[in-house]
C-alpha cells in the first residue's frame, strides 16, 4: 500500500483556490483509478485568511486547519504534519505533493510523481508556468523562448514539489520562514542525501499575478520580468 498526501498552503485565496481544489480532485480520482490500494489525503491550511477561502474549501472533501502565522513555511509544515499522521501508511512508502491555492495542477501531476518515487527518487523537483492570460503578449513570448521543454532548470518551486515522507522527516520538514521555506527544505534534503529529480514533465500552472501572498515569491519574479521585458524602448537621442 502507498499514499500520497497533498499540502495546500492558502491565504486570502476565495478568487483562485476552487480551480486549484477542482484540478487537484481531478489528479487524486487519476491516481486512485490506477492505483487501487493508494491512500490519498489532501490538506488545506488556511493561514490567516479574512475573506471566504474557507468557504470555498468546505465544497471539496479535504482536511482544512486554520492557523494564524502569516507565514507559508509555517502553513506548510502544519500541514505536512497532519498529512503524514492521517495515513496509517510507513513513512517510506507515503509522498507528499506540494503545490499552492493560486495554482492549477495536471490529471497526471500526482502519479508522474509517484512514478519517479517508484524509481528511486526521494525528492522531485517540478516545473512551473505562469498563466499567460495574465501577461502581457511580449512577456508570454520571452517566457516560452527561455523555458525549454525537455531542459528543466531545476529551480525550486513549492508550488511544484514532491518529497518521500521518511526524507522529508530526516532532512527536518519545512521551516517556518516567511519566504524561500522551499530552497531551504531543498538544501536540508540534499544534505541528508535525498535522490532528487528535475521534471518539467507534467508542470503546473500558477497564477500569472505580480502581487503575491510572500514578499519574493513567484509573483514577484513576474514583476521583474514584466518591468524589464515590457519596459518602453528609450528614445532615441534628440527625439
Amino acid at each position: 500500500m502507498r499514499a500520497v498526501t497533498v499540502v495546500i498552503p492558502a491565504h486570502d485565496e476565495e478568487a483562485l483556490i476552487g480551480r486549484c481544489l477542482a484540478s487537484v480532485a481531478r489528479a487524486v480520482a487519476h491516481a486512485r483509478d490506477r492505483e487501487t490500494d493508494l491512500v490519498a489525503r489532501v490538506v488545506v491550511v488556511l493561514d490567516a485568511c479574512r475573506d471566504t477561502t474557507a468557504l470555498q474549501v468546505r465544497r471539496w472533501a479535504v482536511d482544512t486547519i486554520a492557523i494564524d502565522a502569516r507565514s507559508v513555511g509555517t502553513a506548510r509544515r502544519v500541514g505536512a504534519a497532519h498529512a503524514v499522521a492521517s495515513v496509517d501508511v510507513r513513512a517510506e512508502d507515503t509522498w507528499i505533493a506540494m503545490t499552492d491555492a493560486d495554482t492549477v495542477v495536471p490529471r497526471e501531476w500526482i502519479t508522474h510523481q509517484l512514478d519517479l518515487m517508484r524509481d528511486g527518487a526521494d525528492l522531485v523537483l517540478g516545473t512551473v508556468r505562469p498563466d499567460f492570460a495574465d501577461l502581457s503578449a511580449r512577456h508570454a513570448a520571452y517566457w516560452r523562448s527561455t523555458h525549454r521543454r525537455g531542459e528543466p532548470a531545476g529551480n525550486v518551486h513549492g508550488a511544484n514539489l514532491g518529497v518521500r515522507a521518511s526524507v522529508y522527516a530526516a532532512a527536518g520538514g519545512i521551516r517556518d520562514l516567511v519566504e524561500h521555506e522551499d530552497v531551504a527544505f531543498v538544501q536540508a534534503a540534499r544534505a541528508v542525501g535525498a535522490v532528487v529529480r528535475v521534471s518539467d514533465a507534467h508542470e503546473v500552472e500558477t497564477s500569472g499575478r505580480f502581487t503575491g501572498r510572500t514578499p519574493a515569491g513567484y509573483a514577484a519574479f513576474l514583476r521583474r520580468v514584466h518591468a524589464w521585458v515590457d519596459a518602453p524602448p528609450l528614445a532615441a537621442p534628440g527625439a
